[in-house]
């Protein structure tokens, strides 16, 4: 814990923005980092609660009353080696967690959390401004050869953890770049890439073989990792994105919100791009349909294209300004949220249903039609959505983004190889069936295969993602030499 009275004498602060009309004009990060004294106070913050339900929150377990009270106390070298005991990348969660630890903070009963997310960046940016982050080489070498396929956080992690345990391991990306999702569908306003390339500099020098350009399944047969590895770690994403299939969906001007975000982010980051792949909403009335972090993103870029307008749209109902404590707490609750690219302008609605896009001779979307819906319980407890009658209207958009979410990984390729060569089996949910417990964890339906983050679980944050990479490692150096010594 940090000042045993702390939480009373100290109020709460966090990092603040720079003023959005000054960061709408670039792509760089603009938060405003609180001060190594100000740090301090907010580590005094974190109270004697008995049970740290941060720690429930955390899906990697950080240790938070620990490297909050070493902040408090200055000792912040100590600090980023308790934080990297669980948590390879917290540059990256730092940034784009969206922090339940913080939901679960005993202080957040009277909606005062530790700021533990500020805290947990500062600590390892700190960590590498004085260069206490270092490459973890080993010792020996186990002569095992593993092969990582997805280089997002997932697979970065797993990467890691397995060189660190010995292991040759090759860390194989589609794209022309190493980071995954990190890479090109987070805009760099969010998460500055840098950070991807200091840890691949670290990660390269602890042994991980880089490859980019090799998409296993289409440039590389699935077949030629499991005869050239002793194992293979399955750690792409969950890509398949959730499609609206209304009348006017094949019209121009309806796109992806995943389209939109990773070609405006190649370009950002000095990639080509050509002119008719690119997608701008320079001077366009913008419809973002669907509510969440993704939606979010499209805002954002969206504004620094220049929009004319930007809607985002979601089919539920509005959250609650505020939680019911008594109900929710300390799990994460559906309440109000505003991200920083929602300040910087849009309009949101709710309970919006898209019922058709409308468009113009030369097959351009000009507007959507639309009705407004209600959901209500049904008898036996379940939610049940209907039209409310005369609320149809129509809604000008000539740049329709869709960010809906996504169902499933791609099974066109590596895993279609899989199934047909070897019956790896899928879940109901059409993700890579795997377990997280017991003597088969992370091992899927074949032998010497090995499955993890959100081609596992699903779509999930970067932490869970992280979660699953490391203790997939753990699982793979066990199953190749009886033993293991990496933590879960």
């Amino acid at each position: 814990m940090g000042k045993p009275t702390g939480f009373m004498e100290y109020a709460r602060r966090d990092r603040r923005y720079a003023p959005a009309a000054d960061r709408v004009v670039h792509y760089k990060e603009f938060v405003i980092s609180l001060s190594e004294s100000e740090l301090s106070e907010q580590g005094a913050r974190c109270m004697d609660c008995g049970i740290p339900f941060c720690h429930q929150g955390c899906p990697v377990n950080n240790i938070i009353p620990d490297w909050n009270d070493l902040v408090y106390r200055g000792d912040w070298q100590a600090a980023i080696e308790v934080l990297h005991s669980t948590n390879n990348f917290p540059e990256f969660t730092g940034r784009i967690c969206p922090a339940p630890c913080e939901a679960s903070c005993t202080l957040n009963l009277n909606d005062n959390p530790v700021t533990i997310k500020t805290i947990e960046c500062a600590i390892v940016d700190r960590g590498w401004e004085e260069g206490w982050i270092k490459p973890q080489v080993p010792e020996r070498r186990t002569g095992k050869r593993v092969a990582v396929v997805g280089s997002g956080p997932a697979g970065m992690a797993a990467a890691q953890q397995l060189a660190r345990a010995g292991h040759q391991v090759s860390l194989y990306e589609k794209a022309d770049r190493i980071g995954g999702l990190l890479r090109y569908g987070i805009p760099d306003f969010k998460l500055d890439k840098s950070l991807i390339d200091r840890r691949m500099a670290q990660m390269r020098t602890e042994g991980v073989e880089f490859h980019t350009n090799a998409h296993i399944g289409v440039d590389i047969p699935i077949g030629k990792l499991r005869e050239s590895y002793d194992a293979v770690v399955l750690a792409g994403g969950s890509e398949k994105p959730r499609d609206l299939p209304v009348p006017g969906r094949e019209l121009e001007g309806v796109h992806f919100a995943m389209d939109f975000l990773s070609r405006n982010s190649k370009r950002v980051q000095g990639s080509f791009v050509q002119d008719a792949d690119f997608i701008s909403a320079q001077g366009k009335h913008v419809l973002v349909i669907g509510g969440g972090d993704t939606g979010s993103d499209c805002i954002g870029t969206s504004n620094r294209h220049g929009a004319k307008s930007v809607t985002q749209v979601e089919i539920l109902d509005r959250p609650p300004e505020k939680e019911d404590k008594n109900l929710t707490w300390p799990n994460w609750p559906n309440k109000m949220r505003t991200s920083s690219s929602q300040e910087e302008g849009c309009e949101r609605i709710w309970n919006f249903a898209t019922k058709e896009f409308v468009g113009d001779d030369e097959g351009h979307v000009t507007a959507v039609r639309y009705a407004k819906v209600e959901w209500s319980k049904d008898a036996e407890g379940r939610w049940q959505m209907k039209e409310i009658p005369g609320s149809e209207g129509e809604m000008k958009a000539d740049l329709v983004l869709l960010a809906m979410g996504f169902v499933h990984p791609v099974h066109t390729g590596m895993i279609q190889q899989l199934q047909e060569e070897a019956g790896l089996e899928l879940d109901p949910r059409g993700n890579v069936k795997g377990v997280t417990e017991g003597d088969e964890a992370y091992h899927t339906s074949v032998e010497g295969i090995f499955c993890a983050g959100d081609m596992r679980r699903g779509q999930s944050l970067v932490v869970w993602a992280i979660r699953e990479g490391r203790q997939c490692a753990r699982a793979v150096d066990q199953w190749l030499m009886g033993q293991t010594d990496l933590p879960r």
